[in-house]
């Protein structure tokens, strides 16, 4: 399998293309805050050619690329239908006014197609699977997509803003709540195995089992207790 990312934009937030293997159908994951061209040069490098977008929440700084990259490629982009409205309106679902000199021109709306997704769907796209979970807490919107194991490598879980390497997604914008994230770490990641490499929005890649022993976050709600609510966070 080949999964290509890069961090884009004003807030470094990690692109992926997902493929068999290089000259195959993609998946593109989050095209973000000035993501197009390293989407594009990623394509050229690999050879891949796009069969859908899925995006795990819908702030503008996983989103602004959106309606090019589907453009340019004729695809799909599939996203949770509470988050859907944010690619129409990002300063909505901010709660304050977006700085153009720090964004730049942005193309605001929605790609000609968009497909929503639910909690527990299976998705089959470029002939590999992602399995969704809805994981509300950092959005309304929120989710995250688990691909299986094989003989090859360890299941690979594309956690969005929900979980990060020693950190978890903020919950003090609209749609944001902490007891909903923490349910969410509980409900979606506490489950999957140690080996379960996590790639995150934001930062490097990491183990469920190094957050597991180490998150501040992910142990405390382990222990059946509230994680201190002035940890550090990240994401937009």
């Amino acid at each position: 399998m080949l999964i290509a990312g890069f961090p884009a934009g004003a807030w470094g937030t990690n692109c992926y293309l997902v493929a068999p293997a290089a000259g195959e159908e993609c998946v593109i994951i989050d095209p973000g805050h000035q993501a197009a061209e390293g989407v594009e040069e990623a394509l050229r490098k690999h050879r891949l050619k796009p069969v859908a977008v899925v995006l795990t929440h819908g702030h503008i700084d996983h989103v602004a690329s959106v309606v090019p990259v589907c453009g340019a490629h004729d695809v799909p982009a599939w996203i949770h239908p509470e988050d859907r409205y944010m690619m129409s309106d990002p300063e909505k679902a901010l709660g304050r006014s977006i700085g153009m000199p720090l964004m730049g021109e942005l193309t605001v709306g929605e790609p000609d197609e968009v497909k929503e997704l639910t909690d527990g769907a299976r998705l089959e796209l470029a002939g590999l699977e992602f399995s969704v979970a809805h994981a509300p807490g950092h959005t309304k919107g929120s989710v995250t997509f688990q691909m299986p194991e094989n003989t090859e490598i360890p299941s690979v879980f594309f956690s969005g803003d929900l979980l990060f390497a020693g950190s978890i997604g903020r919950t003090d914008l609209p749609g944001g709540s902490h007891a909903e994230i923490l349910d969410s770490l509980a409900r979606v990641c506490l489950p999957l195995d140690d080996s379960t490499v996590v790639l995150s929005g934001h930062g490097p890649q990491t183990t469920i089992g190094q957050e597991r022993a180490t998150n501040p976050y992910l142990r405390e709600v382990a222990a059946g207790q509230g994680a201190d609510v002035n940890a550090p966070r990240r994401g937009m």
